[in-house]
């Protein structure tokens, strides 16, 4: 029973590493912790691409971590949230700079992350996968928000303003995802390959007109789509009769930059066919 507690290994595979370490408890746990890590290794390969989002913050700190599971039961398992929870804690009070450094960082059990997350494997039977870590350190407050459902994670850096205000634009980025902070923070790039596509879209006849007409013509369409793809552009969710910026402004505040994470994304699923490989058995 309690090297079951420790390792979180089964009943057979507990009494197992106790036989052949002769009840030495200690190096049974050992044991078991490589059995564990040579699971991991396994299962490395297993596309992950559920999971949680955690947010710890204190003050002008505060990190967001993402870890993956294979399925969105696990992602769910009272285990798997702690083990979330206490990696985001520990990112936090580490200050660790990226996912590798963090994996060595100890726990309040002792063991690493990375040793916890091998345990973690065994327990649960999935691939899981500390995927990435970012995080704000200012001198700021921040302000944060996790979804219900713990797929989406957001920090916003706000400077003058409020706590009200900072809970608001966490918000408003988890639902409206904006790519860019301010018109000045999007690419010119990308600005340019936009004017060439409005002028393409254009008429003969539009085309036509004067040079500064033509010029506010575009203009205004790019103004258009920039508001769309910048947080200060974008009707707030909280108040739809203004901008981000018009609400940022009227409380006296500036938005730093943001970080916002979603489960998953970029990961390229795995869509199982059961129907498919049930019918493919049954002809074996």
């Amino acid at each position: 029973k309690e090297l079951r507690e420790r390792t979180g290994a089964g009943m057979m595979e507990c009494k197992k590493a106790l036989t052949e370490s002769n009840g030495d408890i200690d190096a049974a746990a050992e044991a078991l912790r490589k059995s564990g890590a040579a699971k991991a290794d396994k299962k490395a390969d297993r596309v992950a691409a559920e999971g949680r989002i955690a947010i710890a913050s204190n003050g002008g700190k505060a990190v967001l971590v993402e870890v993956n599971s294979e399925t969105d039961f696990v992602a769910n398992d009272v285990n798997f949230k702690a083990f979330v929870d206490a990696v985001a804690a520990a990112a936090l009070a580490s200050g660790a700079a990226d996912v590798e450094a963090l994996k060595a960082v100890k726990l309040a059990s002792g063991e690493t992350v990375e040793e916890t997350r091998a345990t973690a494997i065994q327990k649960l039977g999935e691939n899981i996968q500390i995927r990435r870590l970012v995080k704000i350190d200012g001198n700021n407050p921040v302000g944060t928000y996790v979804h219900s459902n713990g797929k989406i994670g957001v920090l916003v850096e706000l400077a003058g303003g409020n706590a009200e205000l900072a809970s608001g634009l966490a918000m408003h980025v988890a639902a409206m995802n904006p790519p860019h902070n301010k018109a000045a923070d999007v690419p010119a790039d990308f600005v340019a390959k936009e004017k060439e596509i409005e002028l393409a879209k254009m008429t003969d006849k539009d085309k036509a007109k004067p040079a500064d007409i033509l010029e506010k013509i575009i203009s205004g369409k790019i103004n258009k789509i920039i508001s769309e793809v910048t947080l200060y552009g974008q009707s707030y969710v909280l108040d739809n009769d203004k901008t981000v910026e018009q609400a940022v402004k009227a409380a006296g505040g500036d938005v730093v930059g943001f970080q916002r994470l979603a489960v998953g994304e970029g990961i390229e699923k795995v869509v199982e066919d059961y129907a498919a490989e049930v019918a493919k058995a049954m002809q074996v």
